[in-house]
């Protein structure tokens, strides 16, 4: 009988294994596209084992690799998806192929750039998205209309927007000519368009949306388009891995 402690979820096991994101395996596994020892799995509430011959789509899952983390200097005009819909161009379209399958950790929407953080490991990426990680994520923003000092106020105190509760983002103005600011925010969470949503409920419009660093890693002088290994030793010093 196998230890207890060598068993692991197995949305987890597939995610580890650098396939997709755990939420995706979980959605795999409900539309039956996972076997285990043979056997067609319809629920993610279950557990498997290191020696599990585990399949998706009839191939057996690969052994796990070793986590690798990379810094990727998105450029706008992509989205961030391994398939749009309407087939625009993507990040993973535009990445060198000697990467092999990688997953975003967090998303920058079409018009956003920045720092892109990418692994081909599903519960690194999912465990370093979760607001709880602690990591604070910074970016440059330009901003069209009035930005006032009890707007500041309100936005670092958190806002409700149809609905949606958006924490707290700590907002400093760099310069100001007119009603044109560039702005640094912080923030620990990243809804989608989150920035953008919270701006426009104050009637300001974001014209242009840099993320500069998530977390302990810079975006520094990485050039528009290039991708960046981090190192083995400063991945485990930061994560563990």
């Amino acid at each position: 009988m196998e230890n207890n402690h060598n068993m692991e979820r197995l949305a987890k096991r597939i995610a580890r294994a650098g396939l997709c994101s755990r939420r995706e395996a979980e959605v795999w596994i409900n539309e039956g596209r996972v076997q285990v020892g043979g056997k067609t799995i319809k629920t993610p509430a279950f557990n498997v084992s290191p020696t599990d011959a585990v399949k998706v789509d009839g191939k057996l899952l690969r052994a796990k690799e070793e986590t690798r983390l990379w810094l990727y200097h998105k450029p706008t005009g992509l989205v961030t998806t391994h398939k749009d819909p309407e087939n625009r161009p993507t990040v993973f379209d535009a990445l060198p192929t000697s990467l092999g399958r990688v997953i975003s950790i967090g998303r920058l929407d079409l018009n956003s750039e920045g720092l892109l953080l990418l692994t081909n490991d599903g519960g690194l990426a999912r465990q370093l998205e979760l607001p709880s990680t602690g990591w604070i994520r910074r970016y440059r923003v330009r901003v069209f209309g009035g930005i006032t000092p009890a707007m500041l106020a309100q936005m670092k105190k958190g806002v409700t927007i149809d609905g949606l509760n958006y924490g707290g983002i700590d907002t400093t103005i760099d310069s100001r000519k007119k009603d044109n600011s560039w702005l640094t925010v912080a923030l620990k969470e990243g809804k989608n368009r989150e920035i953008r949503n919270i701006f426009e409920h104050f009637g300001c419009k974001v014209s242009r949306l840099m993320r500069l660093s998530y977390g302990p890693f810079q975006l520094g002088s990485l050039p528009r388009g290039e991708v960046k290994e981090v190192s083995g030793k400063v991945l485990k010093s930061f994560i563990g891995r």
